[in-house]
């Protein structure tokens, strides 16, 4: 018996408008990249509408997030290779700090406040609501196998087993 063959198929040039038939052709960086693209947009700008940042939304997570308070080093640092840039979440905090929204203690461990909790709260619901309309259509099951192929895909180019 033999082993399945991949298929192999020939690169094409990217087409907004190809037809289905077509679309195992398509370069997976151009679509991958639109999504990113279309869908950190349609999130940036719905957040801009309420004056928030997406960054800002992450520290709020990040601060809210574990069983002990980070400190300002730890969110820099697991938050900055998501960032535009190497100093953005550092300016992040200090934005949420100036704005009331986080407070250090004695040990400078960084805490939401009360207005802090309120807006990462209402961030929730917003992009709980955005998730919604981007994922119209689409079942949890063609999700999930979408996201395995992404992650299959970024295995394969970085040579790690998924």
């Amino acid at each position: 018996m033999k082993s399945p063959v991949p298929s192999v198929t020939d690169q094409a040039p990217a087409d907004p408008a190809a037809s289905d038939d077509a679309l195992a052709n398509q370069p997976i960086g151009y679509w991958s990249g639109l999504a990113h693209t279309a869908v950190t947009r349609h999130l940036r700008d719905a957040m801009a509408r309420i004056d928030v940042t997406q960054p800002q939304y992450w520290v709020l997570n990040r601060v809210n997030g574990g069983p002990a308070a980070p400190g300002r080093e730890e969110v820099v640092s697991r938050l900055t290779p998501l960032a535009d840039g190497p100093h953005e979440i550092a300016r992040v905090v200090d934005q949420l700090l100036h704005r009331g929204w986080l407070r250090t203690d004695d040990s400078r461990a960084l805490h939401l406040t009360e207005a802090g909790e309120a807006a990462r709260v209402r961030l929730r619901s917003l992009v709980t609501d955005l998730r919604t309309e981007v994922h119209e259509g689409i079942s949890d099951e063609e999700y999930v196998a979408a996201l395995k192929v992404l992650r299959r895909m970024v295995a394969n180019v970085e040579g790690v087993t998924p």
